[in-house]
């Protein structure tokens, strides 16, 4: 493989991919789907619903499996780093299958940029097992960008910085000086211990037909949020979502 596109895809809305995502996706000879199983095979679908939209030319699919998290590792960042790993041994194998002078495209969740390890294992590949093959990165709507649309609000105060953190992270404490945090990738529901006074923009499924989104004083709407939460994982087998914190004025 001699060139593989990395494309942000958006959060789940075929229409948020861009042209230059699509111009991308028409010079593709193989596209890689990753799976994650049957709770998760929707995020499988959605990829392929982009490419029978998009792509007008002949172009091959490569379906390959992800394997999970070892969470018998106690420590959180050796833990991540063994599961990339396992996806680098699997990205490896399957460009050297590619070929040669093949182009070929990774479509990732929303942004390549953000809280998205793709790039990293992709560096990791090149370096480990000595494939030389060119990257490029085509940007896509973040699950930030999509929140803030779907409840019509500016990500920031005025004047102000906005602090973007994990679930993980906030769970330690509100960070320090912040006015405006955005959390994703918290599984842990940390809004839950925080302050009752914070105002909470909350959205799953952010502009997918399923979307949900709940905002208010945190402590008037945390135990929907849960509830709601919960229910839609349960429905979907899987989730995610977003939310924006902000300190009452």
């Amino acid at each position: 493989m001699k060139k593989l596109f990395v494309i942000g895809i958006g959060t789940g809305n075929p229409q948020h991919i861009t042209m230059q995502g699509i111009s991308a996706l028409n010079q593709t000879d193989v596209v890689f789907i990753p799976t994650k199983g049957e709770e998760k095979a929707g995020l499988a679908d959605i990829r392929m619903q982009i490419c029978d939209r998009y792509i007008s030319r002949a172009y091959e699919l490569v379906e390959y499996p992800i394997s999970p998290r070892n969470e018998a590792t106690a420590d959180y960042t050796q833990r991540v780093l063994d599961w990339h790993d396992l996806i680098a041994e699997s990205y490896a194998q399957m460009f050297a299958r590619a070929a040669a002078d093949a182009t070929g495209a990774l479509l990732v969740w929303g942004d390549p940029g953000l809280y998205d390890s793709t790039l990293r294992i992709l560096a990791a590949v090149r370096e480990k097992a000595g494939l030389d093959f060119e990257i490029k990165v085509i940007p896509g709507i973040t699950a930030v960008q999509a929140l803030t649309a779907a409840f019509g609000i500016p990500l920031n105060t005025i004047g102000n910085p906005v602090t973007i953190t994990t679930g993980r992270q906030l769970a330690r404490g509100w960070p320090e000086g912040a006015d405006s945090v955005v959390v994703m990738l918290d599984g842990r529901k940390s809004y839950e211990s925080l302050d009752a006074d914070l105002h909470i923009y909350w959205a799953a499924y952010v502009g997918m037909e399923e979307e949900l989104l709940i905002q208010g004083r945190l402590a008037d709407v945390r135990n929907e949020i849960s509830k709601t939460r919960d229910s839609a994982r349960s429905r979907h087998g899987w989730i995610m979502d977003i939310y924006l914190l902000r300190k009452a004025r």
